[in-house]
């Protein structure tokens, strides 16, 4: 293994480690290549009964794919080496979710993008009480891959909506009613977990063993907030969903309640007003509202399709080649390379989106785009 992946086998779990704590355990391509590697040895070893797959560090699972790689392939117009990378990647992802032995993934810390991709497909999730989870490429100027919009497609209502247009972040509990995750354990029982898992562990068993670490990570603010997102986020377009929170935020309360609403919450963070009719409410929609208008027409118009139409779609393939030809086509334009510049590279966090505004974004962009297959697929006929 490289110094960015660990795995070892001991009493029957195959424990496999991201171990790039600097950089919050992201992934390059290199280490997709290895993890590919260690999933297709222990496919058929008889010594591994279960997988444990996490991060090294306290501070996440896995930031995400490493995005100083990608804006490097997009700005030398390495985009063939991108598209092999997503290739990869995705097949990887599928692999995880069509294991033939139970996979613990231990979403503990930041996990988000493609630390989803590995995690949020396994057979067995587990989140702690410093989980944050997130599908956060709008904020580039991209769009959720790595199965994301499978996972948003499925989530109750229009959160998964919300979720992948605002990049919204989830704690434990928020995860855990998105469908995201499946148990919440506290990170300091995740020991305790890893020696039972190896003491006991056999094909049958591993989800049983993590119901006996398994806590109630206490209510869910988003399920708390799906009236109002619900109400909002089923608009057609992206401009009217911010027309329909603009309206929801007017109707409910004045100006100065919504602006003392925000003072006394963090809106850009995970939480959510405690009940959907309580003021707060009001100032989350405005928040939301406005967050949206900063961020790239483009990309929001094509995740509002990707996400709809991944609810049509019969399985996480099919969602991943649907991906496969956004990213394609995003990796050649413009808004990536600016986001990731703006965000990253210059870390002025002034993007300038071309188009700028929701009006001038081509019509019928969105269904262009996911029905371009131009490129090689993912899975070859």
């Amino acid at each position: 293994m490289s110094d960015h992946i660990s795995a070892s086998v001991a009493d029957g779990v195959g424990h496999v480690t991201l171990d790039r704590p600097q950089a919050l355990n992201a992934l390059s391509y290199e280490m997709i290549g290895e993890l590919a590697a260690v999933f297709e040895l222990w496919r058929h070893d008889s010594e591994v009964g279960v997988v444990v797959l996490d991060g090294a560090g306290e501070r996440g699972f896995c930031a995400g794919g490493d995005i100083r790689e990608l804006y490097t392939y997009a700005s030398n117009d390495d985009h063939a080496e991108a598209r092999q990378f997503f290739r990869e990647e995705y097949r990887l992802d599928a692999m995880i979710a069509r294991y033939p032995k139970p996979v613990v993934a231990i979403m503990d810390g930041i996990t988000m993008g493609g630390g989803i991709g590995l995690a949020g497909h396994a057979s067995i999730r587990v989140v702690t009480e410093r989980s944050r989870i997130a599908m956060p490429e709008t904020r580039i100027g991209f769009t959720p891959d790595v199965g994301g919009s499978w996972l948003l497609a499925k989530a109750p209502g229009e959160l998964g909506v919300h979720l992948a247009l605002n990049s919204r972040t989830m704690d434990a509990a928020d995860a855990m009613h998105a469908g995201f995750a499946d148990f919440f354990v506290p990170s300091e029982r995740l020991p305790h977990l890893l020696q039972a898992l190896a003491e006991r562990a056999d094909p049958g068993s591993p989800a049983e063993i993590v119901m006996l670490f398994d806590e109630t990570p206490g209510p869910s603010a988003l399920a708390l907030a799906r009236d109002w997102v619900d109400a909002c986020y089923s608009a057609p377009t992206v401009a009217e969903i911010i027309e329909r929170l603009r309206a929801f935020a007017g109707d409910r309360g004045s100006r100065s309640e919504r602006s003392e609403g925000l003072e006394t919450s963090d809106a850009s963070s995970s939480a959510f007003p405690l009940h959907p009719l309580d003021p707060g409410a009001t100032a989350y929609a405005a928040a939301a509202a406005d967050e949206l208008e900063t961020l790239s027409p483009t990309a929001l118009t094509v995740t509002l399709e990707s996400v709809r139409r991944a609810r049509t779609l019969r399985s996480l393939e099919d969602a991943l080649e649907q991906e496969f030809r956004l990213v394609s086509w995003f990796i050649e334009q413009h808004d990536l390379r600016e986001g990731i510049r703006a965000q990253v590279i210059d870390k002025d966090r002034n993007p300038r989106w071309n188009p700028s505004t929701l009006d001038a974004v081509e019509p019928g962009l969105a269904a262009r785009v996911l029905d371009d297959a131009r490129f090689d697929p993912v899975w070859p006929a």
